[in-house]
C-alpha cells in the first residue's frame, strides 16, 4: 500500500461508500424521499442555495460568530491556563472557581444568557466563547504543569528566567497539549454555534436549518449538516497544519 494511497485516498473511501449506499437506498425508495432525500437532491438544493447567494450570506455570519467566539474564549482560556500553570498563587486562587464554572454545562446557561444579553449577537458569541474556553484552559494548564522539571532546571542553569524561561522551556513543552485543547475546542465551537443559532435570529446556518425544518425541506437541513461537518474538518486541518509548523522540532511531528 503506497503512502499516498494510505494518506490521501483511504480516509475518503468510507464517506464515498456511505454516499453510494445512501443513493441506492433512496433510488429503491426504502424510506420516503421526503424524509430521506437522495444525495443528488441534496446536491441540487446545495447548488440552488449557492446560486441564489443565500448560503454564502448565512455562512458569513456563522463564521463571524465562530471566529469571534473562538478568539475571545481561546485567548481567555490560554491566558488563564498559562497563569495558573506558571504561578502556584494564581492556581490556588483562581482554579477552583474556574473548575466550578467548567462543570456547569454551558448550553444549560442558554435561558440565562438570553435574559442577560438578549437574542442579539452578544449572546451567541458569549456561548461560543464559553464553550471553547475550558478545553483550551484545561489543556494549557496540563501542558505547563507537565513540563519536565529537568528541562526547567537546565534552563535555569543556562541563566534563563522569567519570559526567557517561559519562551524557551515552558511554552515548547506545553505546545502539544495546547494544540490538543485547540482541536477539541474547535469541535465544541461548532456544536455550540448550532445551538446558539436556534435562538431567535434571522441569519446563520443554524437559522437556515431551523427555517427549513418548518417547511419540511429535508434537503436543506442535510445541506446545513454537511456544511457544519466540512467546516469542522477544515478547522481541524488548519489546526493540524499549525501544530506541525509549531512543533517541527518535535521528533513525532517530523513523520
Amino acid at each position: 500500500m503506497t503512502n499516498t494511497f494510505q494518506k490521501q485516498i483511504l480516509p475518503w473511501m468510507l464517506p464515498l461508500l456511505f454516499l453510494v449506499i445512501w443513493q441506492i437506498i433512496s433510488m429503491l425508495e426504502i424510506v420516503s424521499p421526503s424524509l430521506f432525500p437522495a444525495p443528488t437532491s441534496v446536491l441540487e438544493s446545495f447548488y440552488e442555495l449557492i446560486v441564489s447567494g443565500t448560503l454564502l450570506e448565512h455562512i458569513q455570519i456563522s463564521l463571524y460568530r465562530a471566529f469571534i467566539g473562538l478568539l475571545i474564549g481561546g485567548a481567555i482560556g490560554l491566558l488563564l491556563g498559562i497563569l495558573n500553570g506558571w504561578s502556584t498563587w494564581s492556581f490556588y486562587t483562581v482554579d477552583t472557581f474556574v473548575q466550578m464554572i467548567r462543570n456547569i454545562p454551558h448550553l444549560a446557561l442558554l435561558p440565562l444568557v438570553i435574559v442577560w444579553l438578549g437574542i442579539g449577537e452578544a449572546s451567541k458569541i458569549f456561548l461560543v466563547a464559553l464553550g471553547v474556553m475550558f478545553p483550551i484552559y484545561i489543556n494549557t494548564l496540563h501542558g505547563i504543569r507537565s513540563v519536565n522539571r529537568g528541562y526547567i532546571e537546565m534552563g535555569k542553569m543556562y541563566g534563563l528566567k522569567g519570559w526567557g524561561l517561559f519562551r524557551h522551556v515552558y511554552l515548547p513543552g506545553a505546545l502539544p497539549s495546547i494544540f490538543v485543547g485547540i482541536r477539541y475546542a474547535l469541535g465544541v465551537m461548532w456544536l455550540t454555534l448550532i445551538v446558539a443559532e436556534t435562538i431567535a435570529t434571522s441569519d446563520g446556518i443554524g437559522y437556515l436549518a431551523m427555517n427549513a425544518r418548518q417547511f419540511m425541506q429535508t434537503e436543506v437541513i442535510i445541506v446545513t449538516i454537511i456544511i457544519y461537518a466540512l467546516f469542522g474538518k477544515l478547522a481541524d486541518i488548519i489546526a493540524q497544519f499549525g501544530e506541525k509548523k509549531a512543533l517541527r522540532w518535535h521528533p513525532y511531528y517530523r513523520k
